[in-house]
C-alpha cells in the first residue's frame, strides 16, 4: 500500500509502531524519526525480525522546518504521523505544507509559554493544505479521535440531533507509585493544573481546576470520582455536530495523585516560568518531570481497566434519546501484546488507523479536518479489529 514516517518515540509512538507492523498489507515501510535516534534503532531492532513492514529509522529536531522537509524528501513517505509533542505540530505542519505530503496527529498545537489548547492555529492551515491538494487529519488518537469518531457514528446511527454530549474518561489503573503521570509529566500537569471550562449554547464557560467533581460507577472498573477538564475536543465537537446545546470532559483522578498535585502546586515545581537556579535558568515543571518515573516504564506495573467513552442525549424521530458509546481496555492485556500501559495503546492504536485512514484513500478530503468530519463506519470497523472493540448501552447513567 504505501510508507508512512512516524515522527516520535514515546509511548504512543511506540504502540502505533507495533500497530503499523502488525498491518503491513497497508503499511509496507515504516520510517521512525526522533530527536533520540537510538530509541528508533531498538524498537526497529525488536520489531523487524517480526514483521513484512521494513522499518527504517533516523534523527531529526522536529522543530527544525528544513531539517523536515529533506527528511521528508528524501524516504518520500505517504503520509506523516506525527507522534512528537504539541508543540510541533506547526513545525510538522509547515513541512508537509512543503513536501506536499498528508498529515495525521493526535493532539493539537499548544504554544510552549502558555498552557493553551486552541485549534485556530491548525485551523488557520486550511486553504493551503486545500491548494496543496493535501489532508491534515488532526486529533486521531483517543480522546481527541476516537471520541469524535463516536460522536460522528452516534450521530449517523443513533440521532437526527445531538443536544448533549458529556466524554468520560477514567482510568482505573493502579501502578503502584504514590505520584505518577500516565503520559507526558509536562502535558498532563498543564491540562491538569488549568481551568477547567465547556461549551454551553455555544460559548465557552470556565470553571476554577477541579471546581466540578461528579462520581460516576463505571463499567469494568467500578465507581470514580471524576472532575470537569477543559478539553480540546470540545471545541472541534461543538461546531461539527448537529444540535449541540452543552458538552463537557471529564476525567478520573484519585486522590493521592490530587494531594501531591496541589501540594506540588503550592511549593511552585508545576509552574512554567523559568527560574534562576545556581546561575543556570530552570523550567520548575520540566525538572519536575526529569524526576518523576518515566510514563514508559508504568507498563509493567499497571494492573486494572480504562474505560473511555461518551454518553450522548439528543432526539430520534422526534423522541428523547440517551446513548453511551464506549470502549474498556486492559492495563496488563496492552502490556503483554505490545509492552505498554492502557494509556498509550488507547492512543497509538486510533493513531495507526487515522494513517491507514489517510494512506488507503478511505478518507480523502484536501484541507485541514477534525476527525468527525470523515464517515465514521471504517473507523469503528478498524476499532474492533485491531484492539479497541465498543460497546453500547442504550440506557446509561446519565451525569447530572
Amino acid at each position: 500500500m504505501g510508507k508512512c514516517m512516524i515522527i516520535g518515540c514515546g509511548g504512543v509512538a511506540s504502540v502505533a509502531i507495533h500497530k503499523c507492523c502488525q498491518n503491513s498489507e497497508v503499511f509496507e515501510g515504516i520510517m521512525i524519526a526522533s530527536r533520540t535516534k537510538s530509541k528508533c534503532d531498538a524498537l526497529k531492532e525488536k520489531l523487524q525480525p517480526t514483521t513484512k513492514t521494513v522499518i527504517e529509522t533516523a534523527q531529526v529536531n522536529a522543530d527544525n522546518v528544513d531539517e523536515l522537509v529533506v527528511l521528508i524528501n528524501s524516504y518520500k513517505p505517504d503520509v506523516v504521523l506525527n507522534l512528537a509533542l504539541p508543540y510541533q505540530d506547526l513545525t510538522i505542519m509547515d513541512a508537509c505544507l512543503a513536501t506536499k505530503t498528508h498529515y495525521v496527529d493526535t493532539a493539537n498545537y499548544e504554544p510552549l509559554d502558555t498552557a493553551k489548547f486552541e485549534y485556530k492555529w491548525q485551523w488557520a492551515y486550511r486553504e493551503r493544505f486545500e491548494k496543496a491538494g493535501i489532508t491534515a487529519l488532526l486529533g486521531s488518537g483517543f480522546d481527541p479521535g476516537v471520541t469524535g469518531v463516536f460522536s460522528a457514528y452516534a450521530m449517523k446511527h443513533q440521532f437526527d440531533e445531538i443536544n448533549y454530549i458529556d466524554i468520560l474518561d477514567c482510568n482505573g489503573g493502579d501502578h503502584g507509585y504514590p505520584f505518577a503521570t500516565n503520559f507526558n509529566p509536562e502535558i498532563n500537569i498543564r491540562e491538569v493544573s488549568a481551568k477547567g471550562s465547556y461549551i454551553e449554547d455555544g460559548k465557552w464557560v470556565e470553571t476554577e481546576p477541579m471546581e466540578i467533581k461528579r462520581v460516576y460507577n463505571f463499567k469494568g472498573v467500578g465507581e470514580k470520582d471524576m472532575y470537569l477538564l477543559h478539553h480540546e475536543e470540545l471545541e472541534s465537537l461543538a461546531l461539527n455536530i448537529k444540535g449541540i446545546k452543552r458538552i463537557r470532559f471529564f476525567m478520573t483522578f484519585g486522590q493521592s495523585y490530587l494531594t501531591h498535585l496541589k501540594c506540588l502546586e503550592n511549593v511552585g515545581m508545576t509552574s512554567i516560568e523559568p527560574i534562576m537556579y545556581e546561575g543556570k535558568e530552570i523550567v520548575p515543571l520540566q525538572f519536575l518531570k526529569a524526576v518523576l518515573p518515566d510514563p514508559a516504564s508504568l507498563g509493567p506495573r499497571t494492573v486494572g481497566k480504562t474505560n473511555i467513552g461518551c454518553i450522548f442525549r439528543g432526539k430520534k424521530d422526534g423522541k428523547d434519546k440517551n446513548y453511551y458509546l464506549y470502549n474498556i481496555c486492559d492495563h496488563q492485556e496492552c502490556y503483554k501484546e505490545v509492552g505498554s500501559q492502557a494509556i498509550s495503546y488507547t492512543t497509538g492504536v486510533p493513531a495507526m488507523i487515522g494513517a491507514m485512514m489517510i494512506m488507503t484513500g478511505t478518507w480523502k478530503k484536501a484541507g485541514v479536518y477534525n476527525i468527525e468530519e470523515f464517515d465514521p463506519d471504517p473507523f469503528m470497523e478498524a476499532l474492533n479489529k485491531w484492539g479497541l472493540p465498543w460497546e453500547e448501552d442504550f440506557d446509561p447513567t446519565l451525569v447530572d
